[in-house]
């Protein structure tokens, strides 16, 4: 596989598959993708994370060992399938709460209603993928059941709970006045804070969580603790933004010392009919990969460098210094 196949699987987003091929594998319970099964893919250096749709116009097959990607009934492209610890090969990724007082209209979280965590149920889910012996990094995310400091604070504690395992922690929450250094102190190695999107019409009509001028600057502030390299966000493409548009605030957020993650829009059906979005074709999210490269390369951020959540991990997007 090369960047342009990955940009094409990742357009598609799905793929047909026989589940007795798939091994360990788990749902994920938070963002745009929650309560949807899916795997891992990869084929060489690179990962990519497909949804499990029987009308898919792609067909993994498994040959001589290999699972072997089909388009239009011939071969596309041949790999393996990774397997899991939660959420993602080599990392314990966590959700906290699976449930969100804000209802922005390209999550699913706050339809589905899910479970929130108790610590203890957190800590045998990280002992567990701990004993798989191929942690390197532990990734904690949640909605909000109550509020971005209640989110906060069990994320403070669990983070603390979570040191002993000597590896990198990473944690993706709604940002508070002084989340960044209460969890820079508690131990956190990484830090995301999601914009979703820049263009401030859409946020506005999309984005039903606190104003996006506070993101950014929890996102500046959250350098000044965490250094370059270490503080991230999810830019969503496909919610009606140009590439114009795209390209001015992906330089803003990397002239601050924040590496965006351009996250390919997915429309869950339980949302069908809230938003307009069209997912990214192959030759847009490569042309904005090469762009992203070019404006990290400029400020000096290495998207390759991050240990923990979406950077190191790349199944649903391009990494800018992995994949190209």
């Amino acid at each position: 596989m090369n960047a342009k196949i990955k940009a094409e699987l990742i357009s598609i987003g799905a793929i047909d598959i026989d589940p007795s091929l798939l091994g360990r594998f788990t749902i994920p319970t938070a963002g745009p993708g929650a309560g949807g099964k899916a795997f891992f893919f990869r084929s060489g250096k690179h990962r990519v994370r497909l949804v499990v749709d029987e009308g898919s116009p792609l067909r993994a097959v498994k040959d001589n060992g290999d699972i072997v990607i089909l388009k239009g009934g011939k071969e596309f492209v041949r790999g393996t399938i990774e397997e899991e610890l939660i959420h993602c090969p080599e990392q314990a990724y966590i959700t906290m709460s699976e449930r969100c007082i804000y209802d922005c209209k390209f999550c699913p979280v706050p339809k589905l209603k899910g479970k929130v965590k108790s610590t203890k149920e957190l800590l045998e889910l990280v002992e567990e993928a701990y004993n798989l012996g191929k942690m390197k990094g532990i990734s904690i995310t949640s909605g909000v059941e109550v509020s971005p400091e209640k989110e906060v604070e069990r994320a403070v504690e669990l983070v603390k709970s979570l040191k002993k395992y000597d590896v990198p922690i990473g944690v993706s929450v709604y940002p508070t006045r002084d989340s960044s250094r209460l969890l820079k102190e508690a131990g956190a190695s990484e830090i995301k804070y999601n914009v979703e999107t820049m263009d401030r019409e859409i946020y506005e009509k999309y984005c039903k969580k606190p104003p996006l001028d506070f993101t950014l600057e929890c996102l500046k502030d959250a350098v000044s603790i965490f250094g370059k390299n270490h503080v991230f966000t999810n830019f969503i493409v496909g919610l009606g933004e140009t590439d114009e548009t795209v390209e001015k605030y992906y330089e803003e957020l990397a002239k601050m010392g924040v590496i965006p993650v351009l996250r390919a829009v997915g429309v869950h059906p339980l949302r069908l009919g809230e938003l307009e979005a069209e997912r990214p074709t192959k030759e847009r999210l490569l042309k904005l990969a090469e762009m992203a490269r070019r404006i990290l390369d400029k400020y000096g951020l290495d998207a390759s460098v991050a240990k923990t959540m979406c950077l190191p991990c790349t199944g649903c997007d391009l990494n800018p210094h992995i994949d190209l």
